[in-house]
């Protein structure tokens, strides 16, 4: 009878134990986790499907996204100082983010009637020849870049025309969602860029916090 008893205040007290971890959760929820150059989004958001061509005039899908991070920004060969800026950063802060996990650079034209996959082969190559930098119709771009966020527009007419076009990054998920954005900020006399350390720095927590769905 006693035996009966102990067992039942050891059951007893183990629901109690299991109440006061759920009551913990609940009324102390896990803190957001703090960027110092970005936002990270409270949830995941699908890519809409594309097919695009990189450097190499081989495809580039939404299955190419698989398996590894991704960082995107848009932008056009002809840019005379956002895109070169940016590709230079992430050329130095490339070692550094490949050591916290598997990520790619992609860099995608949203001027495909200038950028052919040749002119971005030499382009890219000038910064690192690992880097992806994609292309398409703008069928295709279009629906691609307003799922991750970024915004451009043609100004101009005739050849000289130019680009104006987000400065920030987006980062895809392993899985090929959308999880974060890192903001630029603005110096005077210089171009808007995203400074490498905050970056790095992100880039590390955001894969130690991430649990995909």
């Amino acid at each position: 009878m006693q035996a009966r008893i102990s067992n039942k205040i050891l059951v007893i007290a183990i629901l109690l134990i299991g109440l006061g971890g759920l009551f913990a959760v609940k009324f102390n929820p896990p803190k957001p986790v703090e960027l110092e150059s970005g936002f990270l989004f409270p949830e995941a958001f699908e890519l809409a499907p594309f097919e695009l061509v990189d450097q190499h005039q081989q495809p580039f899908t939404n299955a190419s996204l698989k398996d590894q991070w991704s960082l995107f920004f848009i932008g056009f060969t002809y840019c005379p100082d956002v895109c070169p800026t940016t590709l230079n950063k992430l050329a130095a802060a490339y070692p550094e983010l490949k050591k916290i996990a598997p990520i790619q650079i992609v860099f995608l034209s949203v001027d495909p009637k200038r950028d052919t996959p040749e002119k971005l082969l030499t382009y890219v190559n000038f910064f690192n020849p690992e880097f992806k930098a994609v292309t398409g119709e703008q069928a295709q771009i279009f629906p691609l870049t307003r799922s991750l966020g970024l915004i451009y527009a043609m100004v101009g007419e005739g050849d000289n025309y130019q680009v104006d076009h987000s400065a920030g990054y987006v980062l895809v998920s392993p899985q090929g969602t959308r999880v974060a954005v890192f903001k630029p900020t603005a110096a005077l006399g210089k171009a808007p860029q995203v400074l490498n350390d905050a970056l790095i720095s992100d880039f590390d927590k955001i894969v130690k916090s991430y649990k995909p769905k």
